[in-house]
């Protein structure tokens, strides 16, 4: 996605790729604490299966659930798709075991602590450039019991926005709280209305969450949402279904990186393969101080020049999202594709201390080279 695993340029004699594979197993799980020990190299669908085992979810489902590992999550910081509260796998980690050329780090396994900066923030989303992750201590939940869910239709973005701002700074921390744009709700939900759609859901392992979805719906309302009737209510059902199928079908083609990414990038499109592409956008994750929009680019590749071609588009939209000020990546890691971004948004100090601390841990820089660190 980024440009993380394979490598490309430099004057190396080889390159070797470190396979924790065999390192998947579910190593103890503390009920009580809600917490589970679970080596790195474990794929998601394997650990959700082994957590199952015990009545307990770790409730963190990336895109690529099917194919990365744990350790690959916390590497990269990665995101989940469920759209509030805990999003980011940071937020499930107690501690952590790292492997690097200096030595072993093992951080206490703690619900929280205030003694310095984390030793595991440290590591999380090292890309592999500082150490090797191969197990860690995660907070898990119980699986859920009650789920409800539905879709929104509303006349334009800015009111769809505006719900989804309501909605979250009024604490009500639905699972799924997605906005597509009408381009997207065409291509992965069949709608062929032009209308902007939010598909939002609850679930919980202890209480109905029918209220919580009335609710929601009812905040919606209040921004010009149209929420499916009671006689549409599997075509809700079907819109909902539809996304999800969508969303784990997205890895077999490429995602990618509001109107000013649009043009941006709508005109490199143009200009890279010779006429306009389809610029789809979303909103995957919901802060109450903000969001996370998602864009899909689909245009025509000319073969044997699709990885110039991406660079390109790519270098566009990174470029449009500097000048704006946002950050170069929400949660699909740095990679080399987008150091050069990278660099540009991080304090020069931090820079430094990520140097520094390279030096210590990697001091032949064999780990990852060029990811991170120049």
């Amino acid at each position: 996605m980024v440009g993380g695993v394979e490598y490309r340029g430099g004057d190396h004699a080889g390159v070797v790729s470190v396979d924790l594979s065999r390192l998947h197993r579910l190593l103890e799980v503390d009920a009580v604490s809600r917490a589970a020990c679970v080596q790195a190299g474990v794929l998601g669908p394997d650990l959700e299966r082994q957590l199952a085992e015990h009545g307990m979810t770790l409730r963190f489902f990336p895109q690529s659930f099917e194919f990365s590992s744990l350790g690959g999550w916390l590497a990269t910081r990665a995101g989940g798709h469920f759209a509030t509260g805990r999003t980011h796998i940071d937020d499930m980690v107690e501690s952590l075991r790292v492997v690097a050329p200096a030595g072993v780090s093992e951080s206490r396994r703690l619900p929280a602590s205030g003694a310095g900066p984390s030793p595991d923030r440290f590591f999380l989303g090292s890309e592999g450039a500082l150490g090797v992750i191969t197990q860690a201590w995660l907070r898990v939940l119980p699986r859920p019991v009650f789920r409800a869910s539905t879709s929104v239709a509303f006349g334009g973005l800015a009111d769809g926005l505006a719900a989804l701002r309501a909605i979250v700074q009024a604490g009500l921390e639905p699972a799924n709280c997605r906005l597509l744009d009408a381009a997207e709700a065409a291509v992965n939900l069949g709608r062929t209305d032009g209308a902007v759609v939010l598909v939002v859901g609850f679930e919980s392992a202890h209480q109905p969450v029918d209220a919580a979805l009335a609710t929601a719906v009812a905040v919606a309302a209040d921004h010009g949402g149209r929420a499916e009737s009671t006689e549409d209510s599997s075509r809700s059902a079907g819109a909902v279904g539809n996304w999800r199928a969508a969303f784990l079908r997205m890895p077999y083609v490429r995602d990618a990186l509001v109107e000013e990414i649009r043009s941006s990038v709508g005109a490199a499109v143009a200009e890279v393969c010779g006429e306009p592409g389809l610029i789809t956008s979303r909103v995957t994750h919901v802060y109450p101080d903000g969001v996370a929009p998602y864009f899909t680019v689909i245009a025509p590749a000319r073969r044997g020049s699709e990885v110039a071609m991406w660079d390109d588009v790519k270098a566009a939209a990174s470029e449009t999202l500097d000048r704006c000020g946002a950050t170069i990546t929400h949660h699909h890691a740095v990679g080399r594709d987008h150091y050069r971004w990278y660099d540009r948004q991080r304090p020069a100090l931090h820079a430094q201390l990520l140097r520094g601390a390279k030096k210590l841990l990697d001091p032949s820089g064999i780990l990852n080279p060029g990811v991170l660190v120049d």
